[in-house]
């Protein structure tokens, strides 16, 4: 082989050039670089330098070292069944013999090699470190991590002196152990040794040969093998899971509210900690209890973590944010959103039975409107939306629910009737909301109809008509005759153009829940006015604490449409719950972002809930200290949500502080087995409001005689309530004074004692009641007759203007003057207002 460079001698033999230029060095040789040529003399030194370096500097001679390989293969069956299969794992080991009368000579290169081996192996690490980092950087980083790593290291140590000594004793029993079996192992070879003699052991049973060696060497291998036992122990242990050097500081995201148990979860702690952490600060909680921001930002810290506070609404306000950035287009014109208010049986949904020249009033139980109805309607002078709420008085939060989505309120007021409270609520409403309001004076065509006396009335109510100086336009209209009705919708116009109604028909559509209820066969179903862009079927929307896919939309008459612009009320299906009148609608591109902000608002309605049923129960808890306060559990269910809430608000204000209502359960749709098996359980009565119902529900309310009631009126659902109260609260004593006695005189009787002659002033004496004995209209004694007497003759009664003779009981102390007053109890029916 004829002259190369180092580079291609160590690209030949398979090593690094630099290993190769230090085993160059050793062996006498100048090369210093990569690129210096080697001659084949040279080549020759280095190969016998390597050869004396591996103990193999003479041939001939016989070797000071021998090193023994041991291969032994065996049969591993992975699997069971027929599928199994046969794997076969070969054991390889190696181990090495040194002679026992080595030459000083031989123990010097032998150190030599020894120290070249050692330097070999911290090249190839430096080597192997310096490969996982780029070229261009290499020396500049290995330097820096190197010192980086010495000081981890020196952190280390000082931060968990204490906590390593059990690392550090399970390492020392485990070399402690390997040394044992290293010296058994080692005795083994000795006394083998002695037995066979001086010079090249015999093989033993295993095919390896045994060496006798000097007690130096033996130890010498020992404390090696010891060494590489406790460097294979330390490479054992970083590869295990080992405690923290250094306290780890999290940062830890705080909401509004979080439990204990959730915040331990965040800092990886456990709970215990947690619980422990708060005690000494004073605080006695438990796992699942919840905490507010502040106290837990006070245990993060106290703790050795850093806080951050997290708005909760933080993802509501991005979904916010989000949404305007799509609203953005061409605005133009759009149809104003009118609602109709009033008091009850004023003529509101006559009239807009007028406009609608349909008869919507004729649906309606008794004649009353108990929801709130959407239609728009397309008029000579253009589209209006109308918005038709009750004018009962438990209908006031979805009146006020109107007023909030409404452009222009109507507030009708019958002119022979006057203001009444209703309306009196409908002008707060409006005026609260801050919209524009017109005054139709209905039922003009009656005799009584007296429209100064109404626009006197509303005037001392701050609504002053135009013709008084005012801004609020009066329309005399009949919704009999169809007087004014013109009139009325130029008036209703003339507002809008004025207040300028503007909309984005391009954007995502937005806008209000006013009614939802849900259908048997087609599940949720709610009313939705659109207030803003335009809402298509196939959108995903989040209503409040619902989300789905718009699956149908249906207009006012129930004919199917497939978009809905501003100001047009729609029926939507395909959400995944019927949402609350009011509830906001937004369309969302993401059906995922919709449900996770629907979970989120779950989640934090059921917190709100959980901390108003935990105050609710504290406050019965001090209101029972008193006495027994008795309920009248109510299990109610209503055929859309406005009713409901309606009537949960209606009959939470009933009762007094005797006895209360409680709806226990209350939800939208029929009556099911599982609403009769709760109200069975909590000794309920069943409302049903406009709903029946089902077969498995009427078996468990027939057997187990459960109080279970139909309404389609809500005046009778509060009258039955009112009534049902009144028996609770029973019946209480009353005194009734049924005669008056004047002492005129007062004789001695030897087995009677004191007898007083009296005179009947008022009522009648009987003998078998009650008395008082009143001096100077102050009692001086109650107690009862002894004897009546007329003449000589015991009686039952004296009456008025008649004297008699009374002899009181237990009591010898009556003077002259004194009056005696008779009175018997009475039991009297207790109301509500008592």
């Amino acid at each position: 082989m004829s002259e190369v460079t180092v580079d291609q001698l160590a690209q030949v033999v398979g090593t690094p050039v630099e290993r190769m230029l230090e085993q160059m060095k050793d062996a006498g040789l100048s090369q210093t670089s990569g690129n210096d040529l080697i001659t084949d003399e040279e080549k020759q030194k280095l190969l016998a330098y390597l050869k004396r370096s591996h103990g193999e500097a003479d041939t001939e001679a016989e070797p000071s070292k021998i090193t023994l390989k041991r291969k032994t293969v065996s049969q591993l069956k992975v699997g069971g069944g027929a599928k199994g299969k046969t794997v076969n794992v070969e054991v390889r080991k190696k181990r090495t013999y040194v002679k026992r009368n080595i030459a000083p000579e031989v123990e010097v290169e032998k150190s030599r090699r020894e120290e070249a081996v050692r330097k070999a192996d911290e090249e190839d690490r430096k080597l192997q470190e310096a490969r996982q980092r780029q070229e261009t950087e290499r020396q500049a980083e290995e330097a820096r991590k190197k010192e980086e790593s010495e000081r981890r290291e020196a952190e280390r140590l000082e931060a968990e002196r204490q906590a390593a000594e059990l690392q550090r004793k399970s390492i020392e029993d485990q070399r402690r152990a390997e040394q044992d079996r290293a010296r058994r192992e080692a005795e083994d070879a000795r006394r083998q040794g002695n037995e066979r003699g001086p010079g090249r052991g015999k093989r033993s049973a295993g095919g390896r040969a045994t060496l006798h060696r000097s007690e130096k060497a033996r130890k010498g291998s020992d404390r090696m093998r010891a060494g590489k036992n406790h460097r294979r122990g330390s490479q054992h242990a970083e590869h295990a899971f080992e405690k923290p050097t250094a306290p780890v500081v999290r940062e830890v995201a705080l909401p509004e509210t979080i439990t204990v148990a959730e915040l331990a979860q965040r800092m990886s702690v456990k709970a215990a900690e947690v619980i422990k952490a708060m005690f000494t600060m004073g605080s006695m909680v438990t796992i699942n209890q919840v905490i507010d921001q502040e106290t837990a930002s006070i245990v993060v810290e106290e703790m050795g973590h850093k806080v951050k506070l997290v708005n909760a609404d933080a993802i509501e306000e991005g979904l916010e944010d989000d949404h305007q950035a799509h609203e953005e287009g061409d605005e133009q014109s759009r149809a104003p959103v009118v609602t109709v208010m009033g008091h009850v049986d004023h003529g509101k949904t006559s009239l807009l039975d007028h406009i609608r020249k349909a008869k919507v009033q004729a649906g309606e139980a008794g004649g009353i409107t108990q929801h709130i109805g959407a239609y728009h309607v397309e008029t000579g002078h253009g589209m209006i939306t109308f918005l038709d709420t009750p004018g009962h008085a438990a209908f006031t939060a979805m009146r006020a629910r109107g007023a909030k989505a409404t452009d222009i309120v109507v507030l009708v007021v019958a002119a022979d009737d006057g203001l009444m409270p209703q309306t009196e609520e409908a002008i707060q409403h409006a005026k609260a909301a801050g919209v524009p309001m017109v005054v139709a004076m209905n039922k003009m065509d009656k005799e009584q109809a007296d429209p100064d006396r109404l626009k006197s009335e509303l005037a001392a109510k701050d609504v002053l008509p135009e013709d008084w100086g005012g801004d609020t336009p009066f329309i005399p209209v009949s919704a009999h005759t169809g007087l004014g009705i013109d009139d009325l919708l130029d008036s209703i116009l003339l507002q809008a153009e004025i207040l300028e109604l503007k909309a984005v028909p391009q954007a995502p559509g937005r806008g209000v829940v006013v009614e939802s209820r849900l259908d048997k066969g087609r599940g949720p179903v709610a009313t939705v006015l659109v207030q803003n862009g335009t809402l298509r079927a196939g959108d995903n929307v989040l209503v409040g604490q619902q989300y789905g896919r718009v699956r149908a939309m249906l207009d006012e008459n129930g004919a199917p449409i497939k978009d809905a612009g501003p100001s047009i009320p729609v029926e939507i299906l395909g959400l995944d719950g019927t949402p609350d009148a009011g509830d906001e609608l937004l369309v969302v591109r993401d059906e995922r972002k919709a449900r996770e902000i629907a979970l989120f608002r779950q989640g934090k309605f059921r917190e709100v809930k959980l901390a108003r049923a935990q105050a609710s129960k504290l406050e019965n808890l001090f209101d029972n200290m008193g006495g027994d306060r008795k309920t009248l559990n109510v299990v109610l269910k209503t055929d859309v949500r406005g009713s409901l809430e309606a009537l949960i608000g209606a009959l939470s204000d009933l009762g007094n502080d005797e006895v209360s209502v409680k709806v226990v359960s209350s939800g939208v749709g029929g009556i099911t087995e599982t609403d009769a098996n709760l109200a069975l359980a909590s000794n309920a009565v069943i409302f049903g409001f406009n709903v029946r119902a089902d077969a498995s529900a009427r078996r468990i309310v027939e057997s187990e005689d459960v109080d279970m009631r139909y309404y389609s009126v809500i005046y009778d659902i509060i009258d039955d309530v009112k009534k049902a109260l009144t028996g609770l609260l029973g019946s209480e004593l009353r005194e009734e004074i049924v005669g008056i006695a004047e002492v005129r005189d007062v004789f001695r009787s030897p087995k009677l004692g004191a007898i007083a002659g009296c005179m009947v002033v008022e009522g009648t004496v009987y003998r078998n009641e009650r008395i008082r004995v009143l001096r100077d209209n102050v009692v001086v004694f109650e107690g009862e007759l002894e004897s009546l007497r007329r003449f000589k003759d015991d009686v039952n009664e004296v009456r008025n203007g008649v004297e008699c003779g009374i002899g009181v009981k237990s009591y010898n102390d009556v003077r002259v003057g004194d009056m005696i007053e008779v009175f018997k109890g009475v039991e009297v029916a207790r109301t509500l207002d008592s």
